[in-house]
């Protein structure tokens, strides 16, 4: 969770102490981009705000103290979680909490791309405001989602998040190589998403798109095109009840990404591989007692695992051998997202 207590003043500044450190204070009257405060918390502050008021919402001064268990730099969206806070106060201070969950992520995800310098999707964004287990379609500007109801103790099963304690930091370009190669692949067919490219001419063209592109590329096209196959049956598989089905989509979806996707290491620094040591171990303590994958954007941070209830502190005592006390964390899935709470 992130929380903040927070109220409107009449000077127009925006004062944040979070977890006992003053942030700089935002002047609602100069919004505008900040170099020289790009990769910082005041960069989303500034990028949210202005992209609520260039919506037409109203905006304002207040004063608001932020704490947050959220892990930093690890995989677990603690970007979007402080952007949709901005906003949800933004909301209920000066909208009769009126700015919808949809509204909320897009602004943070302007603020992310824009003034923070991140290239990221919307994904996080939309998790944090919806709240929930929440099934989302990203078809352009026509964006749905559902949400999926799942009682994980029904199915003797806990959801964990291992903290290798590698940041994210500094890996914004590793992320971006996804995205942008992926792209280049859509665009040799005159589109600029892969989505909207035909799976079979893709492999009849896998000779020339590998002379032309790389085969980490071509990989990773390849890994998008299974991937979207495999959310839907996760889906499908959750909404029969079918949770056995639905944890071997999740060990497959993993496995791909460390394969094909090529998100669980920087290829800049081979030397430090802690979340590859910690799908291993992870495989080697549960046996078949749960599965695990790669957590977020990759590269560093954190793993996921649906764990055996009964099996959990097995895990995490085993787990946290190797990485530490505290590091693995038994999480469970909030159903409310971004909110005032009275």
């Amino acid at each position: 969770d992130i929380l903040s207590v927070a109220s409107k003043n009449d000077d127009g500044i925006i004062s944040i102490i979070t977890d006992g450190k003053s942030l700089n204070k935002i002047d609602i009257n100069s919004l505008e981009k900040s170099e020289s405060q790009a990769a910082s918390s005041e960069s989303i502050i500034r990028g949210v705000v202005y992209r609520l008021k260039s919506l037409g919402y109203k905006i304002g001064g207040f004063n608001a103290c932020v704490t947050s268990d959220v892990l930093i730099g690890s995989g677990l969206s603690s970007s979007a979680a402080f952007e949709n806070l901005i906003g949800i106060i933004i909301s209920f201070l000066y909208n009769d909490g009126k700015i919808e969950p949809m509204e909320l992520a897009k602004a943070g995800q302007y603020a992310e791309r824009e003034y923070y310098g991140k290239p990221c999707g919307l994904m996080d964004q939309m998790a944090s405001s919806i709240g929930g287990l929440v099934y989302i379609d990203f078809d352009g500007e026509m964006i749905s989602y559902n949400k999926i109801k799942l009682d994980l103790s029904k199915h003797n099963s806990c959801l964990c998040v291992v903290d290798t304690k590698a940041s994210h930091e500094g890996l914004t370009n590793e992320y971006a190589a996804i995205p942008n190669e992926m792209s280049k692949i859509a665009n040799h067919y005159g589109k600029s998403k892969l989505r909207d490219i035909n799976e079979e001419v893709f492999y009849k063209d896998i000779i020339a798109l590998r002379e032309k592109y790389g085969d980490r590329a071509v990989l990773r096209a390849m890994h998008f095109f299974e991937e979207n196959k495999r959310v839907c049956e996760c889906v499908e598989k959750l909404q029969e009840n079918d949770f056995i089905r639905f944890k071997s989509i999740i060990k497959s979806s993993g496995d791909s990404s460390f394969k094909y996707l090529q998100n669980v290491f920087s290829q800049h620094n081979v030397n430090e591989q802690s979340m590859s040591i910690a799908l291993f171990m992870t495989e080697k303590i549960l046996g078949n007692h749960g599965v695990c994958r790669v957590h977020g954007g990759g590269f560093a941070g954190t793993i996921q695992t649906f764990v055996d209830e009964d099996y959990v502190q097995t895990y995490k005592q085993s787990i946290e051998s190797v990485f530490g006390k505290g590091a693995c964390l038994v999480l469970k899935i909030r159903k409310y997202g971004a909110m005032k709470v009275m």
